[in-house]
């Protein structure tokens, strides 16, 4: 019997006939509303998965599933006292799962905390919530992502006569969680290749700004050949980065960067030449996931365990986890990737100065 099974026994008997009326709504038999709430608490608009893909994508697979669910939804904008009183509020709204992609891995501890209290189970989306009774997890092997990141700026840099590099590392921010898995998996890719870090931040907020800032500080450091490509955790930070290059009077086409999340932006650099990398993380599959984890949990039923990867140890419990795979996206596969999944269309990729560069691809 799972965690959130055993809260909602617990739960007087007067709670469990509300549960079990705005239950009976949900589902094939397309009632007149008054479902169950799913809380949907996501971290940031400053990558634009979230609002892009996330946040219409669950609510899709959700409406799917129950059309008579209600979903309670709130972006805190990198503001984790803003997403406790946002979490707060969802409770006070009768909130019957929850659906939390934390600002702060840690802290968010506390929004579980108050949840538990509450018997409403919580589904640890994309990043990973710590020291905290969390009853799912679904993410991407965020590992492995960066390890993806490494290996293909790696093979790069061999090619291009420079496998030793050195590099300038610029990841993600430090109270997320995944920016954590993301350098761990990176170190591991660029210390099997060989490849030596010249200089190495941890970039506040995401921001492509700060980005942009911190390799300003390394070109000033090393000089304008003191490096040779650029470990950027995601695209904000390839954007950031290239930026900051292009005021230096370099050539970003001959410092091959990285990046992750295979934005509209940064897949246009690369179909440009100006970012070797992205990576691709397949939100359709995560999102599907999510709604089918969360819909359970508002129902009070059980998510299947064969549909479960692995488990996760936040530090607190061993999490059932649905982890899947991401993709490495170079200019040689775009069309095969994102193209192909709709993740991009090609109208949204092919605008103005790009549309040569896609006709050269075959993309239309």
């Amino acid at each position: 019997m799972s965690r959130s099974t055993l809260r909602r026994l617990l739960v007087p008997f007067g709670v469990l006939v509300v549960v079990a009326v705005a239950a009976s709504g949900c589902g094939g038999g397309g009632g007149g509303g008054g479902g169950p709430k799913i809380a949907f608490l996501l971290p940031e608009n400053e990558t634009p998965r979230y609002e892009a893909h996330d946040r219409p994508e669950f609510e899709e697979n959700v409406e799917r599933l129950c059309e008579d669910c209600e979903i309670l939804y709130s972006n805190a904008t990198e503001d984790a006292s803003k997403q406790q009183s946002q979490a707060e509020a969802a409770l006070t709204q009768g909130a019957e799962a929850m659906v939390l992609d934390p600002v702060d891995a840690k802290s968010a501890a506390a929004i579980v905390e108050k949840a538990n209290a509450q018997n409403v189970p919580v589904l640890s989306y994309d990043r990973l919530i710590e020291n905290a009774e969390v009853d799912y997890y679904v993410s991407f092997d965020n590992v492995e992502v960066g390890e993806l990141q490494a290996e293909t700026l790696a093979e790069k840099l061999k090619e291009d006569g420079s496998p030793s590099g050195p590099i300038v590392m610029v990841n993600g921010d430090p109270a997320d969680s995944n920016a954590a898995l993301f350098k761990e998996g990176a170190h591991n890719g660029l210390e099997s290749a060989g490849v030596d870090i010249a200089k190495e931040y941890d970039t506040p907020e995401w921001s492509a700004t700060n980005a942009q800032n911190e390799m300003q500080q390394a070109i000033t450091a090393l000089g304008k050949n003191g490096f040779e490509g650029v470990y950027g955790a995601n695209d904000e930070m390839a954007a950031g980065s290239i930026a900051a290059m292009k005021s230096a009077g370099i050539d970003p086409e001959e410092r091959p960067s990285t990046g992750q999340d295979a934005t509209v932006a940064g897949v246009q650099r690369i179909i440009a030449g100006q970012q070797y990398m992205t990576v691709y993380k397949a939100t359709d599959l995560q999102t599907k996931v999510a709604a089918e984890i969360a819909v359970a949990l508002a129902e009070g039923k059980e998510f299947p365990q064969s549909k479960i990867t692995e488990e996760v140890d936040n530090g607190k419990t061993k999490v059932p986890s649905v982890l899947l795979e991401p993709v490495a996206v170079t200019k040689g596969n775009v069309k095969d990737t994102v193209v192909k999944d709709e993740f991009i269309t090609a109208d949204e990729l092919c605008t103005g100065a790009y549309a040569k560069a896609c006709e050269e691809l075959g993309i239309s």
